[in-house]
């Protein structure tokens, strides 16, 4: 049977893709073509009217994004894969749950200096991810456009974890900056030890988008909760205050369910996450404020105001408190990252497509999609272009579908309940990687 030698085929070339990717013979450092200069376009003119508003729906200049979907965007959190990996592997709870935070944490790292806007998702567009080297596969997909909501299902290779989660995105902007509030709780189940942890994100906020350097910070309370055993780890993603102190750095503690602190958890989401006994931190911040406050007046003294909110100078690397363990640290980013839209080694990767992977993905994967495709390989005029098409393409088929009375159904999430924290979630439903991808919409 002819068709069922070429599905084998298929299959085969993807396999050896996959082998040649966990051997490092595959895997690009750099995109096709630099990042377009954003000087010559007045956002002004386009953010002026919608201060205070929530921006899903505003359309911006192509400039402004990275060629990446948020989709892609999403499948970030998986870079430092280890951590979970790591977390498996331990036999003591208050250990697992350190890994887990800095998973937390690690998963946002890749916001540093990542300006770029990612592109909306088309309704019914997908993503998937396999890294054999790093042990795990994942898919996502849009599950709705307004709101926008993105669903992903991550699993382990060989069945310790599942992680999965809907992220609903809400921009607003501010007047000199655009916030990002992570709507959507995160789920990682630790298969081996039956236990679950839940979170969400911090907020993210791009400064500077009318006037001087765009810059990035991320701020809130972030909770982790071990549902099984009630351990709970609470991280204070710090906004950088008048002065920048506390410009990236992030701190908080793990306490058990009888909310006794266990240990302290601090650093720089951008650099690395450390833990430390509750004691020797405690000591360690009473001899940081004495030498802090004659500095500190010494400061107030020279503080000026300009239009722009400038980027504070960064400080010194994170301060290692005696006693400390390492948790987490960053990997250096590739050496011409600067130009190509800041992205890690592991974004660099995200939309290859190589030799043999056409024939096995869904036609809605996100390496499909012309616009974005356009814009990394430099033609930043045909990737315009396209991103109308393809989204006057989406408004005719929700007419469509509006005339004939019909609902957008989604393929492979359901809208149900997280288990563990009673509130919306949209719950994998499985199949997609039996590769049936028939009748799938065309969207592209």
């Amino acid at each position: 049977n002819p068709d069922v030698v070429t599905h084998t085929e298929k299959h085969l070339a993807f396999a050896a893709h996959l082998l040649l990717l966990e051997l490092g013979l595959v895997g690009t450092t750099s995109l096709p073509a630099p990042m377009f200069s954003r000087n010559t376009i007045s956002i002004w003119s386009i953010l002026k009217k919608c201060i205070g508003l929530e921006l899903s729906k505003i359309t911006m200049p192509i400039a402004f994004n990275e060629p990446l979907s948020f989709l892609q965007r999403i499948t970030e959190y998986m870079e430092h894969t280890y951590l979970i990996n790591r977390a498996c592997s331990l036999s003591d709870s208050i250990e697992r749950m350190q890994a887990v935070a800095a998973f937390a944490v690690s998963a946002v790292a890749s916001q540093w200096d990542r300006t770029g806007k990612p592109f909306n998702p088309l309704l019914g567009e997908t993503y998937e991810l396999t890294r054999e080297e790093q042990g795990f596969r994942l898919v996502s997909e849009q599950v709705s456009h307004h709101p926008p909501v993105s669903a992903f299902h991550a699993e382990s290779l060989t069945g310790d974890f599942v992680f999965h989660g809907s992220i609903y995105p809400k921009l607003k902007f501010w007047g000199k900056s655009v916030e990002a509030e992570p709507k959507g709780t995160i789920t990682l189940e630790l298969l081996k030890h039956s236990e679950t942890y839940t979170w969400s994100n911090p907020y993210c906020c791009v400064h500077n988008i009318i006037l001087g350097k765009l810059w990035i910070e991320q701020y809130g309370t972030v909770e982790i909760v071990n549902h099984s055993t009630g351990d709970k780890c609470v991280l204070n993603f710090k906004p950088c205050g008048m002065f920048g102190k506390e410009l990236h750095k992030v701190e908080g503690y793990i306490q058990d369910k009888s909310k006794k602190k266990l240990c302290v958890i601090y650093g720089k989401w951008t650099e690395c996450m450390w833990s430390v006994d509750p004691q020797a931190y405690e000591t360690h911040k009473k001899s940081e404020k004495k030498d802090n406050k004659k500095q500190k007046n010494e400061e107030l003294e020279g503080a000026e105001n300009d239009d722009a909110d400038d980027m504070p100078e960064v400080q010194e690397t994170v301060s290692v408190i005696p006693g400390s363990t390492l948790l987490w640290r960053i990997d250096s980013r590739p050496p011409q990252s600067a130009v190509m839209y800041n992205f890690t080694n592991f974004a660099m990767c995200l939309n290859e497509l190589e030799h043999g992977m056409e024939a096995v993905l869904a036609p809605t994967d996100c390496r499909f999609r012309p616009d974005i495709r356009a814009m990394e390989n430099g033609d930043i005029d045909l990737a315009s272009k396209e991103k109308e098409r393809l989204e006057e393409k989406q408004r005719a088929a929700r007419k469509e579908r509006a005339k004939n009375d019909e609902e957008w159904s989604t393929r492979w999430f359901q809208l149900g309940t997280n288990p563990y924290t009673g509130s919306q979630d949209w719950i994998y439903s499985g199949g997609y990687f039996n590769r049936n991808y028939q009748d799938l919409p065309d969207i592209y």
